[in-house]
């Protein structure tokens, strides 16, 4: 059955938008393993580090100007599917939140139409955090019944741009919800990694945590799988099945660099919002983004991401093979390549 979707995708056109970040090598590499032509949209200022394959093919688009992109499109063939994974996790400001994860793909959408280049299907990758905090008393996992009720801004443009495809764009789409994706080249979980590496794991509150994860690959072939299967106009949560708790996490990390010693260190709520609050005020004052910041502390701060993954399972048979035991070998193994 797996290999009947991936030869069902063989030989169809396929396009990446935000093909550069972490996510997007990856997406680019499988869809080249399953046969597909595969054309990367950059801009030009993109780094290419993860997208080496001679056989990918670029296409330049400027996302704040829809003239010069609608006249980039306008010049290629159209694509059978597209995988929009253009987005923003941080920012300076957080009206820039709405301009590139609402805005850009509103543009792009409208100029998909106008050039008649619209696709079979356009995945978009939103986020787990479109959904809110959930059941913090209970523990009850996010599901496909959640009612969204973002409480950041990262999350409410997650949601606006879900609600333009569902409501305006015309387009047969898919929605990912993903949990916290890693592995290797992912920077925020690596800089965890880097802490516990130096003895030390910074916890968020006193109150029990229940983290979800899902593991690049998984999540990437979770993507082409969705595509292969025919489903349309549905969203997914993609998620590892099961949750853990910060010491979990810590004991795995720990283990895996070696057994190191950690020294776990719970911050009361209050100080990490201070702390968020001071690193935000200094990266705004270097015109930088911070990975700490009041948005995140807000994402930090949430005690429940339990996840039900059991729709993506009956649709299009997703089977996460990498659990967190081993897709932190192995992005830790890649962590301590670079650092030699």
């Amino acid at each position: 059955m797996e290999e009947d979707k991936k030869k069902d995708l063989a030989g169809r056109s396929l396009l990446v938008v935000g093909a550069g970040g972490f996510i997007g090598g990856f997406i680019a590499a499988e869809g080249l393993k399953r046969g597909m032509d595969v054309t990367v949209a950059v801009r030009e200022s993109t780094s290419r580090r993860y997208l080496a394959d001679k056989r990918l093919r670029f296409l330049v688009l400027d996302y704040d100007d829809p003239q010069a992109m609608a006249g980039a499109i306008a010049d290629a063939p159209r694509w059978d599917y597209i995988i929009y994974n253009l987005g923003a996790t941080k920012c300076i400001n957080y009206i820039d939140f709405k301009r590139i994860n609402y805005e850009y793909l509103r543009s792009f959408t409208q100029v998909l139409k106008d050039t008649s280049h619209e696709p079979d299907c356009l995945l978009l990758m939103s986020s787990l955090s479109a959904l809110g905090p959930g059941d913090e008393d209970g523990y009850a996992p996010l599901s496909s019944a959640t009612v969204p009720n973002p409480d950041t801004r990262y999350g409410q443009s997650k949601i606006m741009a879900e609600q333009h495809l569902e409501h305006f764009a015309g387009i047969p789409y898919i929605i990912f919800r993903p949990t916290g994706v890693y592995g290797p080249h992912e920077k925020d979980y690596l800089m965890m990694i880097k802490s516990i590496d130096s003895h030390v794991d910074f916890g968020v509150g006193f109150r029990r945590q229940m983290l979800t994860f899902i593991y690049v690959d998984d999540l990437v072939e979770a993507m082409f799988d969705a595509l292969a299967s025919g489903v349309r106009n549905r969203k997914y949560i993609i998620s590892e099945p099961r949750a853990y708790t910060q010491k979990e996490f810590r004991r795995i990390v720990a283990e895996e660099l070696g057994g190191k010693w950690v020294v776990p260190v719970k911050l009361p709520i209050w100080a990490v919002w201070m702390v968020s609050a001071v690193a935000e005020k200094v990266a705004k004052l270097r015109c930088k983004t911070s990975t700490l910041n009041l948005d995140k502390f807000k994402i930090m701060r949430q005690r429940n991401w339990n996840a039900d993954i059991s729709d993506a399972v009956r649709d299009f048979g997703f089977t996460p093979k990498v659990d967190l035991r081993e897709g932190i070998r192995r992005t830790v193994a890649a962590y301590l390549r670079d650092k030699r």
